[in-house]
């Protein structure tokens, strides 16, 4: 008979249910924290969103995902990632496959790399920005009689192998 007691116990640990819903209230995918009191030296990798309100020094490094740099976020650390949102203070440089949004309690010191930026009103921002279209669409040569358009300088050398 004292086997039922730790049954119940063993029933508790779906408690732990808030973890969960606020995960949900950042979005659809899964977002990790490193929240205020906390300090990072390293790098960080990873295939989820990050969310950072603490600091961090070393290299960001999380390419197909969000990166948040909260009001009370300080990092020193170049990042690397699909989408990186500034609200705190950045110091290094910055590449997204996406875009970049500083806002305006926001500081980036440091080069931007990015299909997209936007800067809004009062932030602050020093560093160069290379603006990078989107991946272009890979070559489709299906079914298409005429030459195929290719960026840059290789169309030359695309018509030169295909003889008509």
């Amino acid at each position: 008979m004292p086997n039922p007691m730790p049954e119940p116990p063993n029933a508790a640990p779906p408690v732990f249910v808030p973890e969960t819903s606020g995960r949900i209230q950042a979005g659809t995918a899964e977002q990790a924290t490193i929240g205020k009191g906390l300090f990072i030296k390293g790098e960080i990798t990873g295939s989820e969103s990050l969310y950072i309100d603490g600091k961090v020094e070393g290299a960001i490094n999380l390419p197909g995902n969000r990166v948040t740099i909260g009001r009370n976020g300080q990092v020193g650390a170049n990042i690397t990632a699909r989408e990186v949102v500034v609200l705190g203070k950045v110091r290094g440089n910055v590449s997204a496959t996406d875009r970049v949004d500083i806002r305006a309690e926001g500081s980036l010191n440091g080069d931007v790399a990015a299909a997209r930026i936007s800067i809004e009103d009062g932030a602050f921002f020093k560093g160069g920005i290379d603006i990078r279209k989107p991946d272009a669409k890979p070559l489709q040569a299906t079914g298409t009689a005429g030459p195929v358009a290719v960026p840059g300088p290789a169309p030359a050398i695309h018509e030169a192998q295909n003889p008509v």
